[in-house]
């Protein structure tokens, strides 16, 4: 089918609808859906001409995953610029501090102040024995399980989480998720089978990484409700899950932004 655009169009279709309407001969038969014929072909050349000028010569139905693929990679690389900038400035506010704390004493003492909490904050790398924990999608499937979808297919964020937050109950010293350090304030997301996490879009298998007492950390996994169920689908689905026990285990420092939006003081230290 083609489209047409113009007045040569126009005129064609208003003439027809115009001819459709004149009153037919008295005696000769008329049937009762005749009179919605020309309204009807009115309206279909509204559309087809709507529709080609729309259109432009071109497909309503372009597929635009490579354009939406190429904005997620500038932004990534965009990102990337920034992260390094922002690394840079930190590097710079570090040296006028210490240039300041020189001939300061307050300022020295705060200084003295924060390095003494770097490490537990996060902001330095650490080593030592630990547990790591991989999670990962089941393959795909021909035939699904009975009353199963591609849904249950795949690692939600709802298990990261559980991983996670069984790995601090259980004592974790230091954590990260992806070779990406994570503190008390970050955030896991996942959308789709993707995770969301400082700025950084990663795929599965998810790579979970914490020091600390092995044991303990063993019998926190265990007694996770949120970890027995994700190890329940992966007999039912064929989901990934290893667990792996690391004599000299490393994990970096932060290294994203500090900035808080929103805190708040605790009634005890009030």
């Amino acid at each position: 089918m083609e489209y047409t655009s113009g007045s040569a169009s126009w005129r064609d279709v208003v003439r027809r609808a115009l001819g459709g309407l004149h009153r037919r001969r008295p005696g000769r038969r008329q049937f009762g859906w005749s009179s919605g014929v020309p309204l009807i072909a009115l309206l279909a050349g509204l559309l087809f001409t709507t529709t080609a000028t729309t259109a432009g010569g071109t497909s309503l139905r372009e597929d635009r995953r490579p354009q939406l693929t190429q904005l997620i990679e500038d932004s990534r690389s965009q990102l990337a610029v920034a992260e390094e900038r922002a690394a840079a400035l930190r590097e710079q506010v570090d040296q006028q501090a210490s240039i300041v704390a020189g001939s300061d004493q307050p300022i020295a003492d705060q200084r003295a102040r924060v390095e003494a909490n770097r490490a537990a904050a996060g902001f330095t790398a650490l080593a030592g024995p630990g547990i790591v924990v991989e999670l990962d999608d089941a393959p795909r499937l021909a035939d699904l399980p009975d009353g199963a979808s591609n849904d249950d297919l795949v690692v939600h964020q709802g298990d990261v989480q559980a991983v996670v937050n069984a790995l601090w109950a259980g004592g974790a010293e230091a954590m990260s998720i992806m070779d990406v350090r994570v503190l008390s304030t970050s955030a896991v997301r996942c959308v789709g089978n993707t995770l969301l996490l400082h700025g950084g879009v990663y795929s599965p298998p998810f790579r979970i990484a914490a020091i600390g007492d092995p044991t303990a950390l063993q019998q926190a996994l265990d007694d996770s409700e949120g970890v027995q169920l994700f190890r329940d689908a992966v007999t039912h689905f064929q989901l990934g899950y290893q667990q792996t026990v690391e004599s000299e285990l490393s994990v970096p420092a932060f290294d994203g932004s500090t900035a808080l939006h929103h805190t708040t003081v605790p009634e005890t230290a009030r």
